[in-house]
């Protein structure tokens, strides 16, 4: 990825001068049930414009269960999200047209180049052949993969895998992208570098919904909720969940939601 002159801190303290209030994920109170096991259980808050929001949660607390429905993937049980003003109970398909998603497991196809990769969901969001030309030299460039251009996603590195298909998922420029667990096997430096062009992506005018296991990716958010058997036990910005909870940092403050009988 070439070298954008500025620093991820920059960037953070940058965020928060232009990000706005207009909601764009409003839930209220979301359920989903699979025969009697509460998956996600009343669901209420709002993720607003160009935010970058952080979903946290161990395994099993309902994290990808929730995104699936705010993507339009599945329907709640009752409740409901509006997603860039489409209800998930009865809108889904009006949804998937207006976002972008990045699964937990790589999700562009092994047997096809990095072009055609580009060009295949470009297709499938409905992009004309010439923004498709257009956007893909654009990609290329931007994360310097000229030289990967002809080569099968089968052979690359994991971390560049995760790049493209980040890339891929927002090149119809969604309202929203969702990122279930993006980073997940990939080595501290390219975390990082993921971490930048999520905010660049933001600059955008993007909002990104996040999910991560490492801790110090959620204090780059600017708010995080942290969910614990399918409810949101805590929801602020890190700063803020750190004082209140009295801890130094944000994996300390999921220690004592998620696991409180931990010494």
């Amino acid at each position: 990825m070439k070298d954008q002159g500025y620093h991820l801190t920059w960037k953070i303290t940058q965020k928060y001068n232009i990000m706005t209030d207009t909601p764009v994920i409003m839930v209220k109170n979301l359920v989903k049930k699979f025969g009697t096991f509460t998956a996600v259980d009343n669901l209420n808050f709002e993720v607003t414009k160009d935010e970058i929001f952080g979903f946290l949660g161990a395994n099993g607390a309902g994290k990808t269960t929730a995104i699936r429905i705010f993507s339009g993937l599945s329907a709640p049980t009752s409740g409901d999200a509006l997603v860039a003003g489409f209800s998930a109970a009865r809108e889904p398909e009006k949804i998937k047209n207006v976002i972008g998603y990045m699964c937990q497991k790589f999700s562009l196809y092994d047997d096809l180049t990095v072009t055609e990769n580009i060009t295949l969901y470009g297709g499938i969001y409905g992009m004309s052949r010439k923004l498709i030309r257009e956007r893909t030299e654009s990609l290329l460039s931007r994360l310097d993969f000229e030289e990967y251009a002809g080569r099968l996603i089968a052979s690359m590195p994991l971390g560049l895998k995760q790049k493209l298909a980040f890339s891929v998922a927002i090149l119809h420029e969604p309202e929203i992208v969702f990122l279930d667990e993006p980073t997940g096997g990939v080595d501290p430096l390219t975390r990082r570098q993921f971490w930048e062009m999520i905010y660049e992506t933001a600059s955008r005018g993007i909002t990104v919904f996040v999910t991560t296991h490492y801790m110090d990716e959620a204090e780059y958010c600017d708010r995080i909720s942290i969910m614990n058997e399918g409810r949101i036990e805590a929801l602020d910005t890190p700063a803020e969940l750190k004082s209140k909870y009295r801890a130094s940092s944000v994996e300390e403050v999921f220690i004592k939601i998620a696991r409180p009988n931990k010494k």
